[in-house]
């Protein structure tokens, strides 16, 4: 019997996928962009949308190995790595192709243990490619990530240590090219095709993976929610603005926007330490403030650990970010009580572009915020029935 070409076999593995009790969840993922072998491709990539499979590659695996490659890359599509975690690339490409591949590697792994369908696939010595490590259990590619970052450093050094058992390549800047429109498309796409393999793998008989239950619910990533609404609020310099009108027409009924030409002013964030929040959320939702800071580029940073009090006011100028996660000390543990942040902020005249809080949002009340007069954002943890009366929340899961 003549053997399959890489075409013949990645057509088998999506078939096989569709017929497995393990895998079936991912059936709908299949459809979704183009698949391309190419002669070019080293081993395999997507860039979230579309994938494609080098064919020196792929012609040396057996039919468990090219099914674990064929998930792997469904993987990546499923959690939108290439779009969720762009400014992990623009830090360090390797570390965040690393910690993304670490994630989902454990994940593929844990849905067959016993390899009874994939395998991992390895090289011409026989030696596993993949990487996968039990200590970055139940994190995401954030947490991961910034722990290569501690282990192994940035830049080549960094690329060195982790290329070796890494077969993939994540195109986050193809993925950046789509426009507004094919995102949205994408989007879409990827959550009907995981409510479709949920309903199959329901009549068939299958799993829906642990980790992965959660992607089935339409949700929207809180890091983007952050980084978009931070954004809106502080745009920066050379924008026109409607709150000033331009002197010079005025005298002729002439009234046109003042071209406003500032600095993002400070931004305040006050994080709850009151107990109920553990040191790897409390990490994770610091490192995306670091990241949101170096982008907008605030005048600085009001950083206050509250309980039923502001236990301590840390401060830090556009040129201290890049310490703040190892400098910063939280303080606190006693009670919760919101209102401590307002009474605070006016006390110490503290005005700044915006209020961001991070809590759980267990307790009776925010208070009155009316005195402060600025935009407030509630970033809330694992309290999906929180609403505020004083401004905007979202939703994080831990």
């Amino acid at each position: 019997m003549a053997s399959l070409t890489v075409e013949q076999k990645i057509e088998r593995a999506h078939v096989s996928i569709m017929q497995s009790k393990l895998f079936r969840f991912y059936s709908g993922l299949t459809m979704i962009g183009k698949v391309q072998v190419s002669d070019d491709v080293p081993t395999a990539g997507t860039n979230g949308r579309d994938v494609w499979y080098g064919r020196e590659f792929m012609s040396k695996m057996n039919d468990k190995q090219t099914l674990f490659v064929v998930l792997h890359e469904l993987s990546h599509i499923a959690w939108r790595h290439t779009t969720t975690w762009k400014h992990l690339y623009d830090k360090d490409p390797s570390l965040a192709n690393c910690a993304c591949d670490f994630v989902i590697n454990l994940q593929l792994f844990d849905q067959d243990p016993n390899g009874q369908e994939i395998e991992f696939p390895t090289d011409a010595d026989g030696k596993r490619l993949g990487l996968i490590d039990e200590k970055y259990r139940g994190m995401d590619a954030q947490q991961v990530f910034n722990l290569l970052k501690q282990e192994y450093g940035t830049g080549e050094g960094a690329s060195d240590a982790l290329g070796e058992g890494q077969f993939d390549e994540h195109d986050f800047e193809g993925a950046e090219k789509l426009t507004e429109a094919e995102k949205q498309e994408l989007g879409t796409r990827i959550q009907q095709a995981l409510h479709q393999g949920k309903q199959l793998a329901g009549k068939m008989g299958g799993e829906v993976p642990r980790d992965l239950q959660g992607l089935v619910e339409p949700q929207v990533d809180w890091r983007e929610a952050l980084r978009d609404m931070v954004k809106q609020v502080c745009k920066g310099s050379g924008d026109s603005s409607w709150r000033k009108f331009s002197r010079r027409h005025l005298g002729i009924d002439i009234y046109l926007p003042m071209n406003v030409n500032h600095k993002v002013g400070r931004i305040l964030v006050a994080v709850d330490t009151s107990g109920s929040i553990g040191g790897a959320i409390l990490d994770t939702f610091m490192t995306e403030m670091k990241s949101i800071c170096d982008e907008v580029n605030p005048e600085g940073l009001d950083l206050l650990y509250w309980d039923w009090n502001v236990a301590s006011h840390e401060f830090y100028s556009d040129t201290e970010y890049e310490g703040m996660l190892e400098t910063t000390k939280p303080q606190g543990g006693g009670g919760t009580d919101p209102s401590c942040i307002p009474k605070y902020m006016e006390k110490h005249s503290l005005i700044p572009e915006m209020t961001i809080v991070l809590t759980d949002g267990y307790y009776g009340g925010e208070g009155d915020w009316s005195a402060i007069g600025v935009p407030v954002l509630w970033c809330v943890i694992d309290n999906k029935s929180y609403e505020s009366t004083t401004g905007k929340v979202i939703h994080i899961k831990s």
